[in-house]
């Protein structure tokens, strides 16, 4: 392709060198298109932790005409390039694509509940379910870079990622791609990456946290594609909670009755597919993020600043 080595420049951002970029290379050699270069930046290439800069840096150094954004801790289907080029391909205003990214097969009892969490329609709330599990395709304004791929041509328009957040860097490039640009970002069930979870309880809710904080403050930020209904419910509901104790009218339960006969309904749906003891734990796991989430929302809406603090490894 014109003034380009490589259709991909995949860019893997890491603290250091861990047990799953071993995975995530061996996947990479295996993919079906073959035209693409690996990047992988580590805190002593970029003399940071921020993987805002590390992905900006590894963009600088890019020859591809599309940056394809892995984690170190996820690795892709065999298919991954060959279908995301079809994609680009064939439809003309596309400033990124993504895909699924689905829990790894191997990974632990605990990773898979919190994997169960991710994908089901009630737990992953406003995240969106489709992000977590295969669905229709669809255009989207905010994806995370666990699993997307952006021309450079338009990365280098809106000036890559905004390092001043972690995480959220993600929302605020695919905003200005597509409100900035007016350029469009397409899901695609086919562009697919494996993402090991977080074990519950402590370092699924640690991301939880992190996560809800940034969305929170987001809502006042970036309005646009953060403040919405779904990214409050998890807080309404816990002020609903904290207000039941008060309630003298019967009819007040009926929210908190609906809520667990959802919970028992995504019960049976996850022991359609998975073992008694996942099952539960992913349903006992489902209202414990809610209300964690609920709470670190709102401490994020009342913040008036948030620093990058990187995650330890």
């Amino acid at each position: 392709m014109k003034n380009h080595n490589f259709s991909f420049s995949i860019i893997i951002p890491i603290r250091k060198k861990n047990k799953f970029l071993t995975q995530t290379l061996s996947h990479l050699k295996n993919q079906t298109f073959k035209n693409f270069e690996i990047l992988v930046i580590t805190d002593k290439i970029s003399k940071t932790a921020n993987p805002a800069q590390k992905r900006n840096l590894g963009a600088k150094m890019a020859k591809g005409k599309y940056l394809a954004f892995l984690d170190d801790d996820s690795y892709p289907d065999k298919n991954w390039l060959k279908n995301a080029l079809k994609v680009f391909n064939t439809n003309t205003n596309l400033s990124a694509v993504c895909g699924p990214c689905l829990t790894p097969p191997n990974n632990n009892i605990k990773q898979i509940a919190s994997g169960l969490v991710w994908s089901s329609w009630l737990g992953s709330g406003a995240a969106g379910r489709y992000r977590n599990s295969i669905q229709k395709q669809r255009f989207v304004d905010d994806y995370p870079t666990v699993n997307l791929i952006v021309k450079k041509s338009d990365f280098n328009k809106v000036k890559g990622f905004d390092t001043h957040h972690w995480p959220g860097e993600d929302t605020v490039l695919c905003l200005n791609l597509t409100k900035k640009l007016n350029k469009k970002i397409l899901y695609h069930p086919n562009i697919v990456v494996y993402h090991h979870r977080r074990e519950i309880f402590n370092s699924h809710l640690a991301q939880i946290k992190r996560y809800a904080l940034h969305r929170g403050f987001f809502a006042k930020k970036f309005p646009q594609t953060s403040l919405r209904l779904g990214y409050f419910l998890p807080s309404l509901f816990l002020v609903y909670l904290l207000s039941l104790p008060f309630s003298t009218v019967a009819f007040d339960a009926i929210p908190l009755i609906s809520y667990l006969l959802l919970l028992f309904l995504t019960f049976l749906s996850f022991l359609k597919k998975n073992g008694l003891l996942a099952s539960i734990l992913g349903t006992i796991t489902i209202p414990t993020t809610h209300i964690y989430y609920g709470i670190y929302f709102i401490i994020g809406l009342l913040k008036k600043t948030l620093s990058f603090t990187p995650r330890q490894t």
